[in-house]
Protein backbone atom coordinates (compact mmCIF):
# COMPACT_ATOMS: atom_id res chain seq x y z
CA UNK A 1 0.00 0.00 0.00
CA UNK A 2 3.21 2.37 1.05
CA UNK A 3 4.48 1.97 -2.47
CA UNK A 4 1.57 2.10 -4.81
CA UNK A 5 0.54 5.59 -2.69
CA UNK A 6 4.44 6.61 -3.21
CA UNK A 7 4.58 5.72 -7.20
CA UNK A 8 0.77 7.48 -7.25
CA UNK A 9 1.84 10.52 -5.63
CA UNK A 10 5.10 10.93 -7.78
CA UNK A 11 2.99 10.74 -11.32
CA UNK A 12 0.12 12.97 -10.72
CA UNK A 13 2.61 15.35 -8.96
CA UNK A 14 4.65 15.22 -12.48
CA UNK A 15 1.09 15.23 -14.26
CA UNK A 16 -0.41 18.21 -13.05
CA UNK A 17 3.23 20.27 -13.21
CA UNK A 18 3.23 19.38 -16.34
CA UNK A 19 0.13 20.37 -17.21
CA UNK A 20 0.55 23.48 -15.57
CA UNK A 21 3.80 24.45 -17.98
CA UNK A 22 1.91 23.78 -20.82
CA UNK A 23 -0.49 25.93 -20.18
CA UNK A 24 1.93 28.43 -19.88
CA UNK A 25 4.31 31.01 -17.63
CA UNK A 26 1.96 32.70 -15.89
CA UNK A 27 1.94 34.18 -12.59
CA UNK A 28 -0.98 33.16 -10.48
CA UNK A 29 -1.49 36.85 -9.63
CA UNK A 30 -1.51 37.15 -13.42
CA UNK A 31 -4.37 34.31 -14.02
CA UNK A 32 -7.81 34.95 -15.06
CA UNK A 33 -10.98 33.82 -13.43
CA UNK A 34 -11.06 30.80 -15.85
CA UNK A 35 -7.34 29.89 -15.84
CA UNK A 36 -7.63 29.77 -11.54
CA UNK A 37 -10.73 27.74 -11.89
CA UNK A 38 -8.77 25.26 -14.02
CA UNK A 39 -5.59 24.88 -12.06
CA UNK A 40 -7.52 24.34 -8.59
CA UNK A 41 -9.88 21.71 -10.84
CA UNK A 42 -6.59 19.96 -12.00
CA UNK A 43 -5.32 20.47 -8.27
CA UNK A 44 -8.35 18.76 -7.16
CA UNK A 45 -7.90 15.88 -9.11
CA UNK A 46 -4.37 15.13 -8.50
CA UNK A 47 -5.43 15.11 -4.97
CA UNK A 48 -8.54 12.71 -5.60
CA UNK A 49 -6.62 10.25 -7.76
CA UNK A 50 -4.04 9.88 -5.04
CA UNK A 51 -6.64 9.74 -2.45
CA UNK A 52 -8.36 6.67 -3.93
CA UNK A 53 -5.87 4.27 -4.50
CA UNK A 54 -8.30 2.15 -5.60
CA UNK A 55 -9.40 4.12 -8.43
CA UNK A 56 -7.19 2.79 -12.29
CA UNK A 57 -4.42 5.11 -12.64
CA UNK A 58 -5.56 6.50 -16.11
CA UNK A 59 -9.29 8.08 -14.36
CA UNK A 60 -7.39 10.27 -12.66
CA UNK A 61 -4.77 11.25 -15.98
CA UNK A 62 -7.33 11.42 -18.39
CA UNK A 63 -9.65 13.97 -16.86
CA UNK A 64 -6.35 16.18 -16.22
CA UNK A 65 -4.92 15.46 -20.09
CA UNK A 66 -9.01 17.16 -20.69
CA UNK A 67 -8.53 20.00 -19.12
CA UNK A 68 -5.12 20.81 -20.24
CA UNK A 69 -6.44 20.46 -24.08
CA UNK A 70 -9.72 23.02 -23.46
CA UNK A 71 -7.90 25.18 -21.65
CA UNK A 72 -5.42 25.43 -24.65
CA UNK A 73 -7.97 25.21 -26.89
CA UNK A 74 -10.15 28.24 -25.30
CA UNK A 75 -6.61 30.19 -25.35
CA UNK A 76 -6.55 29.49 -29.06
CA UNK A 77 -9.76 30.75 -30.04
CA UNK A 78 -9.36 33.58 -27.97
CA UNK A 79 -6.76 35.03 -29.59
CA UNK A 80 -8.34 34.85 -32.68
CA UNK A 81 -11.73 36.32 -31.31
CA UNK A 82 -12.07 39.39 -29.67
CA UNK A 83 -16.12 38.05 -28.52
CA UNK A 84 -14.41 34.83 -27.22
CA UNK A 85 -11.72 36.70 -25.30
CA UNK A 86 -14.02 38.92 -23.39
CA UNK A 87 -16.30 35.70 -22.39
CA UNK A 88 -12.95 33.61 -21.08
CA UNK A 89 -11.05 36.45 -19.87
CA UNK A 90 -13.47 39.21 -19.43
CA UNK A 91 -12.26 42.56 -20.00
CA UNK A 92 -10.00 45.56 -18.24
CA UNK A 93 -12.59 48.28 -16.50
CA UNK A 94 -11.62 52.08 -16.02
CA UNK A 95 -11.96 53.04 -12.46
CA UNK A 96 -10.47 56.34 -12.54
CA UNK A 97 -10.79 58.33 -15.78
CA UNK A 98 -9.60 62.20 -15.84
CA UNK A 99 -8.31 62.18 -12.13
CA UNK A 100 -12.55 61.09 -11.57
CA UNK A 101 -13.44 57.94 -9.85
CA UNK A 102 -16.36 55.59 -11.78
CA UNK A 103 -18.61 55.24 -9.59
CA UNK A 104 -20.65 53.18 -11.60
CA UNK A 105 -18.03 50.88 -12.31
CA UNK A 106 -16.77 50.46 -8.94
CA UNK A 107 -20.56 49.19 -8.53
CA UNK A 108 -20.92 46.90 -11.21
CA UNK A 109 -17.27 45.52 -10.11
CA UNK A 110 -18.24 45.44 -6.18
CA UNK A 111 -14.95 47.00 -6.21
CA UNK A 112 -15.12 49.53 -3.19
CA UNK A 113 -13.10 52.91 -2.21
CA UNK A 114 -11.00 50.97 0.66
CA UNK A 115 -9.75 48.54 -2.59
CA UNK A 116 -8.86 50.63 -4.95
CA UNK A 117 -6.92 52.71 -2.07
CA UNK A 118 -4.91 49.44 -0.74
CA UNK A 119 -3.86 48.69 -4.37
CA UNK A 120 -3.13 52.20 -4.91
CA UNK A 121 -0.77 52.02 -2.33
CA UNK A 122 0.57 48.62 -3.63
CA UNK A 123 1.65 50.92 -6.69
CA UNK A 124 3.24 53.56 -4.25
CA UNK A 125 0.77 55.89 -4.86
CA UNK A 126 -0.81 57.59 -1.32
CA UNK A 127 -2.89 60.31 -2.99
CA UNK A 128 -5.55 59.35 -4.94
CA UNK A 129 -5.30 62.78 -6.57
CA UNK A 130 -2.40 62.07 -8.31
CA UNK A 131 -3.48 59.68 -10.49
CA UNK A 132 -5.41 60.34 -13.60
CA UNK A 133 -6.39 56.99 -15.04
CA UNK A 134 -6.43 53.98 -13.24
CA UNK A 135 -7.61 50.76 -14.96
CA UNK A 136 -8.67 47.29 -13.32
CA UNK A 137 -7.01 44.17 -15.22
CA UNK A 138 -8.67 41.04 -15.74
CA UNK A 139 -6.22 39.49 -13.08
CA UNK A 140 -7.24 41.67 -10.66
CA UNK A 141 -4.22 43.71 -11.03
CA UNK A 142 -4.17 47.91 -11.10
CA UNK A 143 -2.58 49.44 -13.75
CA UNK A 144 -2.20 53.62 -13.36
CA UNK A 145 -1.29 56.84 -14.93
CA UNK A 146 -0.28 59.93 -12.95
CA UNK A 147 -0.64 63.03 -13.91
CA UNK A 148 1.53 64.74 -15.57
CA UNK A 149 3.02 66.90 -12.89
CA UNK A 150 2.80 64.08 -11.18
CA UNK A 151 5.17 61.64 -13.17
CA UNK A 152 9.09 61.01 -12.29
CA UNK A 153 11.22 63.57 -14.67
CA UNK A 154 12.74 61.28 -17.55
CA UNK A 155 16.04 61.52 -19.03
CA UNK A 156 13.86 62.02 -22.46
CA UNK A 157 12.24 64.99 -20.37
CA UNK A 158 15.39 66.59 -19.91
CA UNK A 159 16.41 66.13 -23.43
CA UNK A 160 19.91 64.43 -22.77
CA UNK A 161 21.80 61.25 -24.41
CA UNK A 162 21.32 57.89 -23.04
CA UNK A 163 23.78 54.71 -24.04
CA UNK A 164 22.06 51.40 -24.63
CA UNK A 165 21.08 49.56 -21.98
CA UNK A 166 19.96 45.68 -22.14
CA UNK A 167 19.71 42.79 -20.06
CA UNK A 168 23.06 41.99 -17.92
CA UNK A 169 24.12 37.78 -18.98
CA UNK A 170 24.50 35.70 -15.88
CA UNK A 171 27.74 33.88 -16.32
CA UNK A 172 27.93 31.81 -13.12
CA UNK A 173 25.22 31.04 -10.31
CA UNK A 174 26.21 29.35 -6.93
CA UNK A 175 29.63 28.28 -7.87
CA UNK A 176 29.12 26.91 -11.74
CA UNK A 177 29.59 28.48 -14.80
CA UNK A 178 26.77 29.47 -17.55
CA UNK A 179 28.68 27.86 -19.95
CA UNK A 180 26.49 28.64 -22.72
CA UNK A 181 26.07 31.88 -21.90
CA UNK A 182 29.73 32.51 -21.65
CA UNK A 183 30.12 30.84 -24.88
CA UNK A 184 27.43 33.19 -26.85
CA UNK A 185 29.70 36.23 -25.69
CA UNK A 186 33.14 34.82 -27.70
CA UNK A 187 34.39 34.74 -23.91
CA UNK A 188 35.79 31.63 -22.25
CA UNK A 189 36.40 30.11 -18.54
CA UNK A 190 40.20 31.22 -18.36
CA UNK A 191 38.95 35.16 -19.01
CA UNK A 192 35.98 34.90 -16.02
CA UNK A 193 39.07 33.72 -14.08
CA UNK A 194 41.41 36.91 -14.54
CA UNK A 195 38.37 39.05 -13.89
CA UNK A 196 37.54 37.32 -10.85
CA UNK A 197 41.40 37.21 -9.56
CA UNK A 198 40.63 41.20 -10.33
CA UNK A 199 38.49 41.36 -7.70
CA UNK A 200 40.21 39.23 -5.18
CA UNK A 201 38.71 35.93 -5.66
CA UNK A 202 40.45 32.77 -5.63
CA UNK A 203 38.17 30.94 -7.81
CA UNK A 204 34.23 30.25 -9.33
CA UNK A 205 33.59 28.37 -6.07
CA UNK A 206 33.84 31.42 -4.43
CA UNK A 207 30.83 33.21 -6.12
CA UNK A 208 27.70 32.93 -5.25
CA UNK A 209 26.03 35.26 -8.79
CA UNK A 210 28.22 36.57 -11.44
CA UNK A 211 27.10 38.38 -14.70
CA UNK A 212 28.14 40.77 -17.37
CA UNK A 213 26.12 44.16 -18.51
CA UNK A 214 26.50 45.27 -21.70
CA UNK A 215 28.84 47.71 -20.81
CA UNK A 216 31.56 44.98 -20.42
CA UNK A 217 31.26 45.97 -16.61
CA UNK A 218 31.65 42.40 -14.57
CA UNK A 219 28.90 42.42 -11.60
CA UNK A 220 30.29 39.56 -8.93
CA UNK A 221 28.47 38.95 -5.46
CA UNK A 222 30.85 36.67 -3.77
CA UNK A 223 29.64 33.52 -0.88
CA UNK A 224 29.79 34.43 2.53
CA UNK A 225 32.90 32.43 3.02
CA UNK A 226 34.92 33.26 -0.24
CA UNK A 227 38.45 33.37 0.29
CA UNK A 228 39.59 36.92 -0.47
CA UNK A 229 42.94 37.41 -2.13
CA UNK A 230 44.62 40.39 -3.16
CA UNK A 231 43.38 41.70 -6.42
CA UNK A 232 45.32 41.39 -9.19
CA UNK A 233 46.78 44.14 -10.92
Amino acid sequence: MEWTLFYRTAILYLAVLLSIRIMGKREVGQLSAFDLVVAIMIAELGAVAIEQVDMPMYLGLVPIATLVVLEIFLSFLSMKSHTIRGIVDGSPSIVIANGKIIEKELRKLRYNISDLLGQLREKDVVNIADVQYAVLETSGELSILLKAAKRPVTTGDLGLPVKYEGMPTPLIFDGHIHFKNLRRLQLDEQWLLVELRKQGLAGIKDVLFASLDTNGDLFVSEKERAIKKPAAK
